[in-house]
């Protein structure tokens, strides 16, 4: 591949949500200066990651284990106020407190090998050519919508998370909410007090945590997930592993019987949801809190997936590639497991990057 025209950088950063934030603060810690020696590039229209893109009634007061950026912390911060408009505006301050200065919006279509050793690392605002990459690019970007049998027929409408705009929208409709996660039980709670009826339907029983999360409850759900990904199997969410934490809210939503849960249906019909035992829910809205997946096509061209189908990892380094680190990816998926995993990609890309000096 011909890098002629491609600007050189020691490490480029994808993603400026917290996982990219962090990994840039500690390249600046390491001495390594940005749009010298590294580069963060962005396709966000603006500071904030994901959250930029959360539903308004998602205030600051509902987020769950929001962690503090590397170096600054988010204070006096209004819970009654967006979590986006919150940690939007905490973003663009950690950005210019440290120089960051983050390139967007950009949008890279693809990583590939390159000259001379280097990624070859090809983006909207053109080329650049790196000996070493932190991908942060998060999941928000890739809603995953599962296929049922007569999705196609349904006369309703259907959304994903990625684009729930609030309990508002659904006054006086019949809904149907998919998924056992976080974001299903609150997508629930807030529009049973507007609809008309909502069911809640899941495909495993879901699992309510009592007590503290504690330290080594964490640390057990962390490593569950990272023994995936050393074996080069797809993430699973850290979320998926330590269950849903009980709270007066979910406790009086139990009870008024919002959060009662029925076994995925089996069909779609044009006016709602069908089970093969003759169940059936007549519906307007079929809402799927169904997750997301890692945005990772960008990396095909290195061919990093293993034989189970994720990009099998050792710590943050891709096994298949020392030079590509994955950071918010798998078990570091969380927003302090991205805070650490960034102080250690920085590490190595600083041995890698020592290394190579010594070779030449």
């Amino acid at each position: 591949m011909n890098d002629f025209g491609a600007q050189d950088v020691d490490v480029v950063v994808i993603g400026a949500g917290q996982a990219g934030l962090s990994g840039a603060y500690h390249l600046r810690r390491a001495g390594l200066e940005p749009d010298r020696d590294f580069v963060v590039l962005d396709h966000a229209p603006r500071a904030g990651g994901a959250w930029q893109f959360r539903w308004p009634s998602l205030t600051y007061g509902k987020v769950h284990g929001m962690h503090a950026l590397p170096g600054m912390e988010l204070t006096g911060a209004d819970p009654a106020r967006p979590s986006s408009e919150v940690i939007g505006e905490y973003f663009t301050d950690y950005e210019d407190a440290f120089g960051l200065r983050v390139h967007r919006p950009v949008d890279v279509s693809a990583v590939r090998e390159g000259e001379g050793g280097r990624l070859r690392v090809e983006t909207s605002e053109g080329v650049y050519a790196t000996r070493a990459l932190i991908n942060a690019t998060g999941t928000w970007d890739r809603p995953f919508w599962p296929r049922y049998p007569g999705q196609e027929t349904f006369r309703g409408r259907q959304l994903h998370t990625a684009n729930y705009p609030g309990p508002e929208e659904f006054a006086g409709r019949r809904v149907v909410v998919v998924g056992g996660g976080a974001s299903g039980t609150q997508h629930l709670m807030e529009i049973a007090d507007y609809a008309a009826a909502t069911t809640w339907v899941t495909r495993r029983p879901p699992v309510f945590r009592e007590g503290p999360f504690t330290e080594e409850w964490g640390r057990s759900a962390v490593a569950m997930v990272e023994e995936r990904v050393r074996q080069g199997l797809p993430p699973k969410s850290v979320v998926s592993v330590t269950g849903l934490p009980l709270n007066d809210a979910i406790r009086a939503a139990r009870e008024s019987g919002v959060l009662d849960r029925l076994p995925m249906f089996d069909r779609i019909t044009p006016s709602g949801v069908a089970w093969d035992d003759g169940r059936v829910v007549e519906a307007d809205v079929i809402l799927w809190a169904t997750g997301f997946r890692p945005v990772i096509d960008h990396l095909a061209p290195l061919k990093l997936r293993a034989p189970g189908g994720g990009i099998e990892i050792d710590g943050t380094r891709a096994v298949r590639d020392e030079r590509v680190h994955l950071v918010g990816y798998g078990p570091s998926a969380s927003t302090i497991g991205a805070n650490r995993a960034g102080r250690a990609a920085v590490r190595e890309i600083r041995r890698l990057l020592d290394a190579s000096l010594e070779v030449r």
